[in-house]
């Protein structure tokens, strides 16, 4: 049996129109310039989202972390053990008795603040990339997207 094809009319609308591949080409884009920016100090920028959500929250669940940053459960495990290991953050059960709770070390301390300059490199780059008009308005969708979710 043949494949039905797509119409010309709805695969040109989508590729016009569609969000998701727009969203996906600035992560990409944007993730790139940050990774780039940290990669001297051994750190991704999704590892330095964890450090800075950890030090402004912690100790904090990995089941509250996933839920603030929208992570799947083994995208975050991958990255805690690499920083586990790093000496970033320790791990310890939670009182619960459930799960895990993360926290910083002295080392994640640091690694924190060593990587500021590296990381101020990157948002002028990545402001200049969007132009400060659009950068502002992402800034305001996201915010606006976490209150919508409740997760800030």
């Amino acid at each position: 049996m043949a494949k039905k094809k797509s119409t010309p009319h709805a695969s040109q609308e989508i590729a016009n129109e569609c969000l998701a591949v727009r969203v996906r080409l600035l992560s990409r884009t944007l993730t790139r310039i940050y990774d780039e920016a940290l990669r001297p100090l051994g750190m991704t920028a999704a590892q330095m989202n964890l450090l800075v959500l950890v030090s402004n929250h912690g100790p904090i669940g990995q089941a509250e972390i996933s839920r603030q940053l929208n992570l799947e459960k083994s995208t975050l495990s991958r990255n805690v053990e690499r920083m586990r290991t790093q000496g970033w953050i320790v791990t310890s059960p939670s009182g619960a008795g459930r799960g895990r709770v993360l926290d910083l070390t002295a080392a994640g301390v640091k690694q924190l603040e060593t990587s500021r300059p590296l990381w101020d490199a990157a948002q002028v780059e990545a402001r200049g990339l969007l132009g400060e008009r659009d950068a502002r308005s992402l800034k305001r969708i996201a915010d606006s997207l976490w209150a919508t979710l409740g997760q800030n």
